[in-house]
């Protein structure tokens, strides 16, 4: 049994799906209650309007082996406001995350707070007695890994928004 359960963890791993959904209410209540109902927690979910009006986009990030992929992408093309799912694991794509951090800013530590967020490319966005919010994108680990260097320093808050991804080259979602 434990060597199935290993097995099991090293063939899990996140996927990034986008769905192209009808832009209406009560849309996104039966995405989720669909993922509630099967038992698959979404990572995170990101969900905005395209370019069409009409059209919404959904970047999800569930775990899962091939079978979970597979059984969500199935229930998903179920939905009728449902117009396509794409899985990005096989597909080139850019993938992104906007987090924004506020943490404590003592006068002795700014100095090494601001080299902090310059490595990282990020931006000191507010600026208060004692604090900093430093806005700063790119993938995953790139975030993590500035939340581990700020966290010596003391993070207040931070949010995260979730992945957004979109197929590199001509193709498109």
């Amino acid at each position: 049994m434990a060597i199935g359960n290993l097995m099991m963890t090293q063939l899990e791993h996140h996927h990034v799906l986008t769905a192209l959904v009808e832009n209406h209410p009560g849309v996104l209540a039966r995405m989720a209650g669909l993922f509630a109902r099967r038992g698959y927690n979404i990572e995170s979910l990101t969900v905005s309007v395209t370019e069409d009006p009409a059209i919404s986009r959904m970047t999800i990030v569930v775990a899962g082996d091939s079978m979970v992929l597979e059984q969500i992408t199935k229930q998903l093309n179920k939905l009728i406001e449902v117009i396509r799912v794409v899985d990005y694991a096989e597909l080139p794509s850019v993938q992104r995350e906007l987090a924004l951090i506020k943490v404590n800013a003592e006068p002795r530590d700014r100095s090494e707070i601001m080299q902090i967020v310059e490595i990282f490319r990020g931006r000191i966005i507010d600026m208060g007695e004692r604090t900093f919010i430093i806005e700063v994108t790119g993938g995953s680990e790139k975030l993590d890994k500035i939340r581990e260097l700020l966290n010596p320093y003391g993070i207040k808050e931070m949010v995260r928004t979730g992945i957004i991804a979109m197929a590199r080259g001509p193709r498109t979602a």
